[in-house]
């Protein structure tokens, strides 16, 4: 300032110190606000004409996330800050200029590690290795470890002291800091243990019944998952309940490209008996039962002969229209075109009881597509209830109204 006094004084023009305080600011803010229309008028306003135009990725992440316009900004402050040093040191005003400028780079500076940290992810998105990683929960913890160190730093800049000391008064203040950020910590951890052990990732399909959620993972944060369901809803769950409680993930079903198969149907067991010869004669017709009638019949043979066994319901071995049908339902999943082959087929009884004796169809289908997915188990089963009545069984269902009106009339009749 004594310099710009003595500038104007060889040409006759006195200064006080008031007015070359005064000239010295003005130059200041005039330099900063021709710098700030330079940068933001001018520079960035043509980078971002052609960034828009440009067909490269990382020029469109750039300028949707702000770093450019965030750098500019410190630019201008360490400019300010470099101004205020040459022309106002040993100043009050220029200390002042100075405290406000330095407080300032450092804002802008956590506000641009926060643009560049997006950027990242925005091109990470890209890359199939980003759905293995919870990259967004890593870079939100960056993120609040940048603020606490930048905080810390402007907090001991205003208050003239090392940025040590306050970090050493930070350990009295531990069990606060713990309990006022319990879930970031919380949720870090379970963060790096999903992704060490490949627990969920994002596009897995999740279902957590406790929390409501059963549908895509569209975002794994440092606090929260989220999880679309079926219906389009959203649902919240704090990332560190994915460790602590138990949920199911359907990745590997996806990954195998079959999908299971596991629906039971009551039979009434009244309607169970040996088949008749003229039952066998006319269930041989069947393309896919004559091997199995055929070979059963030879193996029948044999051991009621090898037996000397007089072939009666109390002696010998008989084949059972149950025991037929299963074998039938077996070969018409083996023989189905959305069917896999290569994963297991079975149709197998379970425990009966009072609504009849359940049997179970367990089969993998070619698709994991829900809608495919549902189209063939309703056409395997409406074709199972269809072709029951061929081999005299019946399906158990609880009498309906339908069928009390029908008995209330039968007894008025008669």
């Amino acid at each position: 300032m004594q310099e710009l006094a003595s500038f104007f004084k060889r040409y006759g023009i006195e200064l006080n110190q008031t007015a070359s305080l005064i000239l010295v600011l003005a130059i200041i803010l005039v330099t900063a606000l021709v710098i700030h229309f330079i940068l933001h008028r001018v520079v960035l306003r043509t980078f971002e004409k052609k960034a828009q135009a440009s067909s490269k990725l990382w020029l469109q992440v750039i300028t949707q996330n702000k770093l450019f316009h965030r750098l500019a900004l410190l630019l201008q402050g360490v400019i300010v800050n470099a101004q205020s040093v040459i022309w106002l040191h040993r100043n009050e005003a220029g200390e002042i200029l100075s405290l406000c400028a330095q407080l300032w780079i450092m804002l802008y500076a956590l506000l641009a590690l926060f643009s560049l940290l997006d950027v990242f992810l925005g091109l990470s998105r890209r890359f199939a290795f980003s759905s293995q990683l919870p990259l967004r929960g890593i870079f939100q913890s960056v993120k609040l470890i940048a603020a606490i160190v930048v905080g810390i730093l402007m907090v001991s800049l205003l208050m003239g002291r090392s940025p040590a000391i306050l970090i050493s008064g930070l350990g009295a203040m531990a069990a606060v800091l713990m309990l006022v950020f319990k879930d970031p910590i919380l949720g870090l951890v379970a963060g790096i243990q999903l992704s060490a052990n490949n627990m969920l990732k994002l596009g897995d399909w999740l279902e957590m019944p406790k929390y409501g959620a059963d549908g895509d993972v569209i975002d794994i944060g440092l606090t929260t998952v989220k999880v679309q369901n079926w219906d389009k809803t959203i649902t919240t769950i704090p990332t560190y309940a994915l460790v602590s409680d138990a949920f199911k993930n359907w990745s590997g079903m996806s990954a195998s490209g079959g999908r299971r198969i596991k629906r039971s149907f009551n039979i009434d067991t009244t309607s169970v008996h040996f088949l008749s010869p003229e039952d066998e004669a006319r269930l041989t017709r069947s393309n896919l039962l004559k091997p199995y009638l055929d070979a059963k019949q030879k193996e029948l043979n044999e051991f009621n002969r090898d037996c000397q066994a007089e072939v009666s319901p109390l002696n010998g071995r008989r084949m059972t229209n149950l025991g037929t049908f299963r074998a039938y339902l077996t070969e018409y999943l083996y023989n189905h075109p959305r069917i896999r082959r290569d994963m297991t087929q079975m149709v197998r009884q379970l425990q009966p009881d009072d609504n009849g004796l359940p049997l179970e169809v367990y089969a993998f289908t070619n698709t994991v597509a829900w809608l495919e997915y549902e189209a063939i188990q309703a056409d395997i089963f409406d074709h199972i209830f269809a072709i029951i009545d061929e081999f005299g069984l019946r399906v158990h269902q609880s009498p309906t109204g339908n069928d009390i009106r029908s008995l209330a009339s039968l007894a008025r009749s008669g």
